[in-house]
């Protein structure tokens, strides 16, 4: 994706996927959109939920955070043993994984269950989602890989928007008792086609002979980062509690850092890739990733809470809410490569600017605005927000990887997905415990999501500086590393560069 150049510059072809490519993204779409629909449908389910299995605030932070803690675990030992030994089978076997586990969590009757099976799910839906862009870089090239990356986030921000609804309409049809356990059963069908697809279209495993060690030390360290991170936020600790975890994660910091360079002097090939930690537009873009992502999964469950709970409106009359949300998102998908030839990346920073405002409109015409009012209100910030949010989210995700080498596509996919994922866990446990405690406080659900919009709104606001920043370290970069310097790709990020010049799309001889 580029920006046009000053004067008009000649337009660049537009390629076509071929049917082995189709297949393949088709699979990739459909694994994604399985796994990630999963915790958005969840987010209506909760009050019913919450009733069924007479489970404590304790236990929801962990059925909604605990998928993302074990989905976050998985990513990175999955992007490296997908890197090394081959794709396809990690692919199918995690999603095989998630899809019979789904029936265990349909079923539960006890919320200790349900928690462990979450645990299960994320770890398979982590495995899937780590081959999933790996899959798609080594499949693509150029301009199809910047589309089917795009395309894949796109995925994965429609199944976050249309969880609410479809949650929503299956509540109202079975009724909340029930409901909710069908919610976890949309999971099965979508599932075992997309395991027979996979297992027919996706390339045969490759393993690889540049970088076949696996770094162990490496992964373990790296889990035990993420374990640490995560985990204070699923079950919050005192205060003691909360300074051992960070004195915990500076310690396991440290010696991910001391083993990564020892590891590359003796020969071997670190776990996480020399170039993405020397390159400050992809850690500057997965840190717009992170709070952009964390902020939009939070302010979508305390909108479903508020809905329901403050407002007692019903699952579908929540979910009818949040639908414009996803109805913008799919459009503004649609078009943002339009945007983005025009303005550059500041599309991401502009978007998320438009993002983080209507979190704080909403809260503030929440606090304001009248019973019979606000419903349409929160409805269109809905669509302005799902509009931001579809403009910036493939953007910013294929600005990313760019700057990721071929060796490591499945691990730098894996980190920031993972990245994503600490968020999430982190930004949905604060963010829900500041609701819940406000309201258990006596200040009432008005204030309660007023106060949760304005934490999701400054959350969102570090987004945009991140973006800010990373647009300003890709200028660097260019200015030093002139477009046309890497065979067959020109960088143009900005308005003012020369227009990107991609490379033939592949795919892989089976």
């Amino acid at each position: 994706m580029s920006a046009s150049a000053g004067p008009i510059a000649a337009p660049v072809a537009k390629e076509r996927f071929d049917a082995a490519g189709r297949r393949v993204l088709l699979v990739c779409v459909a694994g994604g959109f399985t796994t990630l629909l999963d915790q958005s449908v969840l987010n209506t389910s909760i009050p019913a939920l919450r009733e069924t299995l007479h489970a404590r605030p304790a236990d929801l932070q962990w059925i909604v955070a605990g998928y993302s803690l074990a989905f976050g675990l998985a990513l990175i030992p999955g992007g490296r043993l997908g890197d090394v030994k081959g794709r396809k089978w990690f692919f199918v076997s995690g999603l095989a994984l998630f899809t019979l586990v789904s029936l265990v969590s349909a079923t539960a009757t006890d919320p200790g269950v349900l928690i462990a099976a979450r645990l299960v799910q994320g770890a398979g839906a982590g495995l899937v989602n780590s081959q999933m862009i790996g899959t798609l870089q080594d499949v693509f090239d150029g301009q199809l890989r910047a589309r089917a990356l795009g395309m894949y986030a796109v995925t994965g921000g429609l199944a976050f928007a249309l969880g609410p609804p479809i949650g929503g309409a299956v509540l109202a049809a079975a009724g909340p008792e029930h409901g909710w356990r069908l919610t976890f059963l949309l999971n099965v069908p979508f599932g075992l086609a997309t395991v027979v697809l996979a297992a027919r279209h996706l390339p045969k495993p490759r393993p690889s002979t540049r970088n076949p060690d696996l770094d162990l030390l490496g992964l373990l360290l790296v889990g035990a980062l993420t374990l640490v991170l995560m985990l204070p936020f699923v079950q919050p600790p005192g205060w003691t509690g909360w300074l051992a975890f960070a004195a915990a994660a500076l310690l396991l910091l440290g010696a991910l850092v001391w083993w990564q360079r020892r590891y590359a002097r003796t020969g071997g090939h670190p776990l996480i890739h020399p170039a993405l930690t020397r390159s400050a537009p992809y850690a500057l873009g997965t840190a717009t990733a992170m709070a952009q992502f964390g902020s939009s999964l939070a302010a979508s469950l305390v909108l479903a809470m508020f809905l329901q709970d403050g407002l007692g409106l019903s699952p579908m009359g929540a979910a009818l809410v949040a639908l414009p949300s996803a109805v913008a998102m799919g459009v503004a998908s649609a078009l943002a490569w339009r945007v983005v030839q025009r303005c550059g990346r500041r599309t991401v920073t502009v978007a998320m600017t438009g993002s983080a405002l209507t979190m704080l409109a909403g809260g503030l015409v929440a606090h304001a605005a009248s019973a019979a009012a606000l419903p349409w209100l929160l409805a269109f910030l809905q669509l302005l927000g799902g509009a931001a949010i579809g403009l910036m989210g493939s953007t910013n995700q294929a600005f990313v990887l760019r700057h990721a080498p071929a060796e490591a596509a499945g691990v730098s996919g894996a980190i920031l997905q993972m990245a994503q994922r600490i968020a999430a866990a982190v930004a949905v446990s604060a963010l829900s415990g500041v609701y819940l405690r406000e309201t258990a406080g006596g200040g009432g659900h008005r204030s309660a999501y007023l106060a949760a919009s304005t934490v999701c709104a400054a959350v969102a606001g570090l987004a945009v500086l991140a973006s800010v920043f990373a647009g300003r370290a890709t200028a660097r970069e260019q200015s030093e590393d002139r477009p046309g310097d890497r065979p067959g790709e020109q960088h143009g990020d900005r308005p003012g560069e020369q227009p990107v010049t991609l490379g033939r799309g592949r795919t892989p001889v089976r």
